[in-house]
């Protein structure tokens, strides 16, 4: 049975250029994922007009039925898969005027609670030798020295529960909208924020696979950088292809080559 790789997310930006890379260097099917069917069809077309052939299939990660149906085809199709890119993400622009309790709530959900969400569908799932790689930000370094040095030292407790994790964001969401999340020991960051679950959450699979039964099953997370794309704009100094490489890089590594750690440009990094 063929090997399988997942792309959250994929259809433009970083995720695409994970696609692209991983369709050049994985053996086996590459699946570009998309919330909206036509944009995913159409970067998937575009893909094998260069000689490449991903496969595609639809996926809102804060769809719990979307979620569900990717889990299905994959199960009953292939079995299972091998690598799963947890890239999909949202930022809102600096100069928005959305309130940040709003902020809050949307990039928590997408991000951190999105990935969970994926992440709980498809791990169980992952054969042996699998990978997951998460797409996190060095942001989230920045957003975790905001925090207060309780919340700190909650949040780089490597043995923290998924439960406390999730309560610790939840809190965040709700003092937000109250205008308190800064007295209450959060950074000023909503994107930051939610990429402090990204990475922490990254932890808590790493220490759960470690235990698994399935042998080899390696999980990590990245900083692809400021790369230049819709969400972070035309002046960022990295190119999307750039941004991808640490996760292209981490989707093959060797067994036992890392776990549970914090990558950017091929190198761990601490948090």
């Amino acid at each position: 049975m063929s090997r399988v790789a997942v792309v959250t997310g994929s259809n433009k930006g970083i995720g695409l250029e994970i696609v692209r890379g991983l369709c050049k260097q994985f053996d086996g099917i590459v699946y570009l994922t998309a919330r909206n069917e036509k944009l995913g069809q159409e970067a998937v077309q575009k893909l094998k007009s260069e000689g490449l052939n991903p496969s595609f299939h639809q996926l809102d990660i804060t769809n719990e039925q979307s979620i569900q149906a990717l889990k299905q085809h994959l199960q009953d199709k292939h079995g299972g898969l091998d690598v799963l890119v947890n890239n999909a993400g949202f930022a809102y622009k600096a100069a928005s005027t959305t309130p940040f309790g709003t902020q809050a709530e949307d990039s928590v959900g997408i991000n951190f609670l999105g990935t969970m969400a994926v992440s709980k569908a498809l791990l169980p799932i992952i054969r042996p030798h699998g990978r997951v790689v998460n797409v996190s930000s060095q942001v989230s370094q920045m957003a975790i020295k905001k925090c207060s040095a309780e919340h700190q030292a909650r949040f780089r407790d490597r043995s923290i529960k998924e439960e406390e994790l999730v309560k610790l964001l939840n809190k965040f969401i709700e003092t937000a909208k109250a205008g308190k999340h800064e007295e209450n020991g959060f950074a000023d960051s909503a994107y930051g924020m939610s990429k402090i679950g990204v990475t922490v959450l990254t932890f808590i699979q790493a220490r759960e696979m470690g235990k698994d039964s399935r042998e080899d099953i390696l999980v990590n997370c990245l900083c692809p950088g400021w790369c230049k794309t819709d969400m972070a704009g035309a002046k960022a100094p990295r190119t999307a292809a750039e941004g991808a490489d640490t996760a292209i890089f981490l989707s093959l590594i060797k067994p036992k080559e890392s776990q549970g750690q914090f990558f950017y440009n091929r190198k761990p990094i601490a948090f």
